[in-house]
Order: structure tokens, then C-alpha cells, then sequence
């Protein structure tokens, strides 16, 4: 007799499958040059301050790290100028999201997301025995009407991306607050802002100050995008004080290392670095756009740190082909856009070098 799975939803569950890695690729190919651009990483390393930080912070890796985030939950709550216990700290955003399903969602329960959408939310959905309402896109943005359509008495959770990972896409601040109006309290609305620093909309949310309005809501951000401590994995959730406190019961301590810990506090006291970060993502878009246009190539105007593409034909051939010239970028038939691909925002040369090879490929 063998071990049997003891979640039978396990088995229905197509399991993540993260963009490659730069030395697998050489392995596999025999390449010796080799660029990601398929996890919408930031290319740029950390800053010095954060680097130093970090140092330091590894002479005490033989120590457990603090359980409670406290010099990152005090610098973080006075940036948002919120109160320490609105924080809750994953390993990545990604864990909040499994936390949240975990807390509020149970077998036979509804929970609504977009299609497609950040994979993680069917993944923790389906695992969890809920019920789900996927709702497709229209032209690339949110349907929330459609999404108000499909809320029901078992309705426990709704996740919207804002931005949107895959689309790039953002919903404005009346339609977020025409929608919170909708939505019964006894449903969390689950607002994912991992790429809100690169916004730069009039019209985009200022979600903090709708969670004073609606107790419902929670928001989740990430070190892993802008700020680039991706490999590190930091992501932070923002609630009322009673949906922390639910999560943090099931949260398992010690879930943030002590060298990210420190990475992150010294992130927020370096602007001036990220602020030349957002400058070069915006100058590097501009060039992918320009570039794309001249070869008559479609894309969705993005709000993110990557690009969805439409390359007129079999996305996966040409992700291959991409492939094989060193470029790692995501074919998105997997994610049930066939003929798009989405390409990560990377330094100038490595977005030169992806131009160069599309136009090849193509």
C-alpha cells in the first residue's frame, strides 16, 4: 500500500510552474548567455544600503529571526501612517493569499476571481474544496459587474489584481468604491497591489483609505517587484486589526528570515534609489513600446513591470524559439491566451536583445 493524498482536491490542482531558471536554460541548451525576462523580476540588484543591511544581518543567521517583524512593522506602519496592527507579514504575498482561503474560505464556500488572473488565487481556491467563479476579462480589464452577478449568501472571498498580472491592467477609484458598495461585509474582498509602485494613474485607488470605510477589505504589496528582494520573499497584507488577528492565528512563526527582514527596513529608508528604479522601468516601456509599434506588433498598455504581447500566431513556438536564442520570456497559452506572450521590463540591454531576437523569431 502506498501513501494516499488525504485532500482530494490536491489532484485537481495543475501545479505552478515558475518562468526558468537562467543556469537551467544553459544547461539545457548549452548556452552561455542567457536573460530572464518571464517573472517580472526587477533586473536591477538592490542598492548598497541594502546590501549592507543585509550583510550584517547574515552574522546572526545562527539565531532565530523575530517572529513579529517589529523593526519592519514599525518602519512600514509609520510609511503608511497606519497602525502597527493592520500589518501582517508573509513569505511573499503569496503565502497571504493562502493564509486568507485558509481563514475565511471552507469546503462547499465561494470565492470569485478573474480569467485569467495570478494563478495562486485558483490554486488556494481549489485546494481549499471552494467553489469557483472565474469571470473573464473584457478586453483585458476587470468585469466587476459580472463579478457582482456571481455574489451569493456562500460568497466568502473575491480577489482582484489591481494591477492585473497577466493583463497590466488597473480598476479606478470609483469602480473599486462602487463595487465595495456591492459587496455583502461578510465577503472579503482581497485587493492585490503587488505592483502599485509602479502606478502612476490620477485614478488609481487609494486603497488604504478605503479599508477605513470598508472592513471587509484587505490589501496585500510585495518587496518582490519594485523594490526587488524577490529571491528574498517579503509581502506584506494591510486590514482592519480583527482580520489580522484571524490570520495571524494561522501564520507560522518565524515565516519572514531574519536578512529579508532586514533588506526590507532598509528599502523604505531609500527612496531616492527606487525613484530611479521607476525612472528607468518607465524609460525602458517606453522603448518596448516603440520598438513593438515599429514592427507592427500589438501589446496591452501596462501599468506593471511587464508587457503582454500578441505575437499573431502559435505564442508557444515562438516562447521556444525565444528560448533557444537565450530569452526566457512567458508564453501565455498556458494561462488560456494563445497567441500572446508576456515579456518582463529588464535593463536596456536585455530589452534590446529581446527585440532583436522577436523581430528574428517572428
Amino acid at each position: 500500500m502506498t501513501l494516499q493524498a488525504a485532500n482530494p482536491y490536491i489532484f485537481k490542482i495543475k501545479p505552478y510552474v515558475p518562468g526558468k531558471p537562467i543556469d537551467e536554460v544553459k544547461r539545457e541548451l548549452g548556452l552561455t548567455s542567457v536573460i530572464k525576462l518571464a517573472s517580472n523580476e526587477n533586473p536591477y540588484p538592490p542598492s548598497p544600503k541594502v546590501l549592507a543591511a543585509m550583510k550584517r544581518a547574515i552574522r546572526e543567521v545562527n539565531r532565530y529571526p523575530d517572529g513579529g517583524c517589529f523593526l519592519l512593522r514599525r518602519a512600514l506602519a509609520v510609511k503608511l501612517k497606519i497602525d502597527d496592527d493592520q500589518l501582517i507579514f508573509g513569505n511573499g504575498s503569496d503565502e497571504l493569499i493562502v493564509l486568507a482561503v485558509k481563514a475565511f474560505a471552507a469546503k462547499g464556500d465561494e470565492i470569485i476571481i478573474a480569467k485569467p488572473s495570478f494563478l495562486i488565487y485558483e490554486i488556494a481556491s481549489i485546494l481549499a474544496g471552494a467553489r469557483l467563479h472565474q469571470v473573464p476579462l473584457e478586453s483585458f480589464r476587470y468585469d466587476l459587474a459580472g463579478m457582482k452577478a456571481k455574489i451569493s449568501a456562500r460568497t466568502r472571498i473575491i480577489f482582484i489584481g489591481n494591477p492585473d498580472n497577466p493583463a497590466g491592467t488597473y480598476i479606478t477609484q470609483a469602480q473599486i468604491e462602487n463595487f465595495l458598495t456591492a459587496v455583502p461585509k461578510t465577503t472579503l474582498v482581497f485587493l492585490d497591489e503587488a505592483y502599485f509602485e509602479y502606478v502612476h494613474a490620477k485614478d488609481y485607488p487609494d486603497s488604504l483609505s478605503l479599508i477605513k470605510k470598508y472592513p471587509n477589505l484587505m490589501v496585500t504589496r510585495t518587496f518582490s517587484k519594485m523594490y526587488g528582494l524577490a529571491g528574498l520573499r517579503v509581502g506584506y497584507g494591510i486590514a482592519r486589526r480583527e482580520v489580522i488577528d484571524i490570520l495571524n492565528r494561522l501564520r507560522e512563526p518565524f515565516n519572514i528570515n531574519s536578512v529579508a527582514q532586514a533588506a526590507a527596513v532598509a528599502v523604505l529608508n531609500d527612496d531616492a534609489h527606487y525613484r530611479n528604479i521607476a525612472k528607468e522601468v518607465e524609460t525602458q516601456r517606453q522603448y518596448l513600446y516603440r520598438s513593438l509599434e515599429n514592427m507592427k506588433i500589438s501589446y496591452e498598455t501596462s501599468f506593471t513591470n511587464f508587457i503582454l504581447v500578441n505575437v499573431r500566431g502559435d505564442s508557444s513556438k515562438v516562447a521556444q524559439a525565444l528560448l533557444k536564442k537565450g530569452v526566457i520570456i512567458r508564453d501565455m497559452a498556458v494561462w488560456g491566451l494563445k497567441g500572446y506572450i508576456r515579456v518582463s521590463i529588464g535593463n536596456a540591454s536585455e530589452n534590446k536583445r529581446f527585440i532583436k531576437s522577436l523581430g528574428e523569431v517572428l
